[in-house]
């Protein structure tokens, strides 16, 4: 089981299975919703993510039709996102979980638009310029 939470800790959840297809993702908009170079993210069960505390502290911003992100509403942590398309699973921003994680990255995605200030470190994994072949 993972646990984790947002910044101010009023949004708190747990993870009762695998991540999966953890990925550094390096688009542009992973940029400004992180405020970083890149965001770390996994996949996981929808069945297997529980809101523990704080799930009417969820904010809700729809890019698209279909595919929200959500984020706490009091210190703003990114914490998951979901689309319509999936519906089976999230996609959790790593860096909300405190647990240790068991699992470990799989790819570089969207590297085509990386920021020009980053340099990707040499790590052995694949890079690819849009998603991760099979997505």
């Amino acid at each position: 089981m993972y646990q984790g939470g947002c910044l101010c800790g009023v949004v708190r959840f747990e993870i009762h299975g695998p991540i999966r297809n953890i990925v550094y993702c390096h688009c542009s908009q992973c940029r400004k919703v992180q405020g970083s170079a890149f965001a770390t993210n996994g996949i996981v069960n929808t069945d297997d993510f529980h809101v523990t505390c704080g799930s009417t502290e969820l904010g809700k911003y729809e890019e698209n039709p279909g595919q929200a992100k959500y984020f706490c509403c009091h210190c703003a942590s990114p914490i998951l996102s979901k689309n319509e398309a999936c519906p089976g699973q999230v996609r959790v921003r790593l860096g909300t979980i405190e647990t240790d994680i068991k699992e470990r990255p799989v790819a570089h995605i969207y590297v085509s638009s990386k920021a020009n200030w980053e340099t990707i470190p040499d790590d052995g994994l694949p890079r690819y310029n849009e998603h991760e072949p099979g997505r």
